[in-house]
């Protein structure tokens, strides 16, 4: 059994007003950078026998220290990721396949694709959406959202249109897993299509609409750092989490 990840850390931070060319994923929390957190969860999962990292040109060394100082023996390769985030998990998923072609691993049964500013996830999460990413085809991760949502009205943005019903509601999160065939196949035909969409799962529901994504329920830890408020909460969120560790 192989399963791979890929985590997508290529974030610039702009809501997180850090200035040019600074990445919210080497910001630390309990000491550690952000990325440090993402990557050693997947390198204690059980499920996980390589990382693939997309990045910025500029940051691939830092990342190869980190991983070296670390001694995180999983990861594979640090690339350069793309324009938008898409383009990294194309990447990513090409130099899986070169790996492949050059027997240098097996083609893995499932691809994780995750955010490197999702620190908090935990490796017995990532092995159970790994499973279920195998025996389903397809597992997304999702919260059920705490306030009401509503749409901004079509004639005046500047109003409240229609309240969505909140039990019907999910958060969508990463890591998100399919079958690696399935998500391989759904970029290669989004690149001839020139196709952009939100997260990895869309493309999986556009070209295979007959697959169904099973849905695994995630706590409220799971948190992508994002804004400055997200450092002060990543703290206490690490706290609890080391705690329970």
């Amino acid at each position: 059994m192989q399963s791979v990840a890929i985590i997508a850390a290529g974030g610039l931070g702009k809501r997180m007003k850090l200035g040019s060319g600074l990445s919210k994923q080497m910001l630390e929390i309990g000491g550690y950078p952000v990325i440090h957190h993402t990557l050693s969860a997947f390198e204690r999962a059980r499920s996980i026998t390589g990382i693939y990292v997309a990045t910025k040109q500029d940051s691939i060394e830092t990342l190869e220290q980190l991983c070296d100082t670390a001694g995180f023996r999983k990861v594979r390769a640090i690339i350069e990721g793309g324009r938008e985030r898409q383009d990294s998990i194309r990447n990513a998923i090409e130099r899986i396949e070169a790996d492949v072609a050059k027997g240098s691993i097996v083609m893995p049964e499932a691809i994780l694709v995750h955010d490197g500013a999702r620190p908090f996830i935990q490796p017995e999460e990532v092995d159970q959406i790994e499973e279920l990413s195998r025996s389903c085809g397809a597992c997304v991760p999702a919260t059920k959202p705490k306030d009401t949502i509503k749409y901004i009205s079509r004639d005046n943005p500047e109003v409240f249109g229609e309240t969505l019903q909140r039990s019907m509601l999910l958060q969508v999160q990463t890591p998100q897993g399919f079958s690696a065939g399935m998500l391989v196949d759904a970029h290669h035909r989004a690149v001839a299509d020139n196709c952009y969409a939100t997260d990895d799962a869309a493309l999986v529901e556009r070209y295979f609409p007959d697959q169904q994504i099973r849905i695994y329920e995630m706590g409220y830890h799971n948190i992508k750092i994002t804004t400055p408020e997200d450092l002060g909460i990543g703290e206490a969120i690490y706290k609890t989490v080391a705690r329970n560790a």
